[in-house]
């Protein structure tokens, strides 16, 4: 098992750029979920030599336990519900938890991107990239936003998947490109990781900056 463990995130980004630049992808933009994909998201798009724009998307946590998120959305507004969860929940709350959310979304987009204007995706193959996938809800919700902008092809590339999640994400995007996708997923992303400190706003801002 020693093998899907990585040292840090600059380690799996490493890893996937080599197995993406094999892949020689026509206009290639990477896009990066904050906070933690922004670290692979850097040092992938400098292997590939493409642009690195953001893709913000927000959990929506449970009322009762925050941490356990039962829907997500984008800063464009698309989003995807647990629906066995979303239908239990009070609807009114579950609204305003929503517009709360996505103008987060939009108010980090705005801190980090310094009013720069986001890559135009029309007929690029779009590689979204995070520090890696569990449930998949912000993620799906990513793709969706994506797919709106009519990009010619979408993958997505994290180092660690749950088998069952990589095969859901499998229907709605061109290709998933990972490292490890177990059967018997540890339930933590950070848990594959030796380090897995917290990335800071100011390290998501330089990082977009780094030439």
């Amino acid at each position: 098992m020693e093998d899907i463990f990585f040292k840090d995130r600059k380690d799996a980004g490493k890893r996937l750029a080599e197995k993406l630049i094999q892949k020689r992808y026509e206009n290639p933009v990477v896009l990066a979920l904050p906070r933690g994909g922004v670290t692979l998201g850097n040092i992938i798009a400098k292997r590939l030599n493409c642009p690195l724009d953001l893709l913000i998307t927000r959990k929506i946590g449970h009322p009762k336990t925050s941490e356990y998120a039962i829907a997500a959305v984008t800063t464009g507004g698309e989003i995807v519900e647990n629906e066995a969860e979303t239908t239990q929940v009070d609807r009114k709350w579950f609204e305003k938890e929503r517009k709360k959310q996505q103008e987060e979304a939009r108010r980090r987009q705005d801190v980090y991107l310094g009013g720069r204007k986001t890559i135009d995706l029309k007929d690029k193959t779009v590689i979204i990239v995070d520090d890696g996938i569990a449930t998949g809800l912000t993620m799906m919700a990513g793709i969706k936003e994506v797919n709106s902008k009519k990009p010619a092809k979408i993958v997505v590339t994290v180092p660690v998947i749950p088998f069952d999640t990589y095969e859901t994400l499998l229907k709605l995007v061109n290709e998933v490109v990972y490292i490890s996708a177990p059967d018997d997923f540890i339930g933590a992303i950070g848990a594959y990781y030796t380090d897995f400190s917290q990335v800071t706003d100011e390290e998501v801002i330089k990082l977009l900056q780094d030439p």
